[in-house]
């Protein structure tokens, strides 16, 4: 879980809005732009997450995800996002030699690639309305684009999974304008990573694995396969990403991190 940290005062005027959706809470912190055109992209991004919960939920029968899984629909006869997702998710499968998976129990389920992107498409239809700055944070992964106010970086804070309350680290966007910070783990959901070569739970040393990049579909996904390969494997593949930083916590309350990460805390 991840929490946009509160920035001082002298930045743009702030539209903050909360949406309940897709089982989970999105919070958004927009700057700048043209008050109206603002206003309609926050409610286009919006209305793109509801849509996306009724075409991908697969607690939902009438669901196109639900339709496909059931043999009703095919891949053609989707909403063209079907087709851009489980595409994204094939790659996922690829680079991650299979550690992330689209089945869960034997089935189509692209659960975890919807909400990192999800999130990432409803950001980016902020900043392409003439948003200055934008954070959005849907369940804990969280897509940064811009700044906030002039020589002010978005900061997020990377919540302790071992120290209820406490912060693990605290992730800086300076010099950059898109950063993503996505974790995978134990601490709010318990054990619902999948280990998809043995289609159980994934049994590994790590609580926690947190991962910083710049698009937050992608830092979702390389969080929950690393975090099913476990601390050694895991933190060898992520340090092999280009672009890619991460902090993985063990049960044992053992910290690691890539090499570049310090540059990106503060």
């Amino acid at each position: 879980m991840a929490d946009t940290v509160a920035e001082p005062a002298e930045a743009p005027a702030a539209v903050r809005h909360t949406e309940e959706v897709m089982g989970t809470v999105f919070s958004f912190d927009v700057r700048g732009g043209e008050p109206a055109a603002v206003e309609a992209a926050l409610a286009k991004a919006v209305a793109g997450l509801h849509r996306a919960d009724a075409v991908f939920s697969t607690y939902r029968d009438d669901s196109q995800i639900s339709r496909l899984v059931r043999g009703e629909l095919t891949v053609d006869d989707c909403d063209p996002e079907v087709a851009e997702v489980l595409a994204l998710g094939a790659k996922a499968e690829e680079a991650s030699d299979g550690w992330f998976s689209l089945r869960y129990e034997g089935r189509l389920d692209p659960t975890g690639i919807v909400k990192g992107w999800a999130v990432e498409r409803a950001a980016r239809t902020l900043s392409e309305a003439g948003a200055t700055g934008v954070s959005l944070n849907g369940g804990g992964d969280v897509q940064l684009l811009g700044t906030p106010g002039p020589a002010r970086p978005w900061r997020v804070g990377v919540a302790d999974p071992l120290r209820p309350g406490g912060l693990a680290a605290v992730v800086s966007a300076a010099g950059t304008t898109e950063l993503a910070v996505a974790t995978s783990g134990t601490a709010e959901r318990g054990a619902h990573i999948v280990d998809p070569r043995t289609g159980r739970s994934a049994v590994t040393d790590l609580v926690a694995v947190t991962v910083v990049a710049p698009s937050v579909t992608w830092a979702d996904c390389w969080a929950t396969a690393a975090f099913a390969m476990g601390s050694r494997e895991g933190l060898r593949w992520l340090e092999s990403l280009p672009d890619v930083e991460a902090l993985l916590i063990t049960a044992g309350d053992e910290v690691r991190c890539t090499g570049g990460l310090a540059s990106r805390l503060g």
